[in-house]
């Protein structure tokens, strides 16, 4: 997979964690509210990339994958505190679950996919 393609979908599945979190809690989903949850998160993402070199081999789950899920999570809720807002740990704990379950998630799937349809 190309790096933009996999940078682009590490980035909705972001979006679709900090979607669901807001309609979970009735924050709404307003652009505004959206950006708001969302920044920390991407600037942690885009940081656990450059981090681990991910334009290397964008789609593998280890360091590209990883990178992207601790640094979405851990920076993310680094910048989130910075910014004033709140992180209990359940957050914490349901950040960690489905960032890991989404980034390292689809990245399994692409190997599973592209190692199935290899020919023998």
């Amino acid at each position: 997979m190309r790096a933009a393609a996999c940078w682009l979908t590490d980035a909705c599945c972001v979006l679709a964690f900090v979607v669901i979190g807001r309609s979970a809690h009735h924050h709404g989903e307003s652009l505004a509210g959206i950006g708001s949850t969302a920044w920390p998160f991407l600037a942690g993402l885009a940081a656990g990339l450059l981090a681990t070199r991910a334009w290397r081999r964008p789609a593998a789950i280890v360091p590209a994958g990883v990178g992207a899920w601790l640094g979405s999570a851990a920076i993310g809720m680094l910048l989130r505190v910075a910014a004033g807002q709140g992180t209990a740990l359940p957050f914490i704990g349901v950040a960690l679950a489905f960032l890991g379950a989404s980034l390292l998630g689809w990245r399994a799937l692409a190997r599973m996919a592209t190692t199935s349809s290899s020919p023998a």
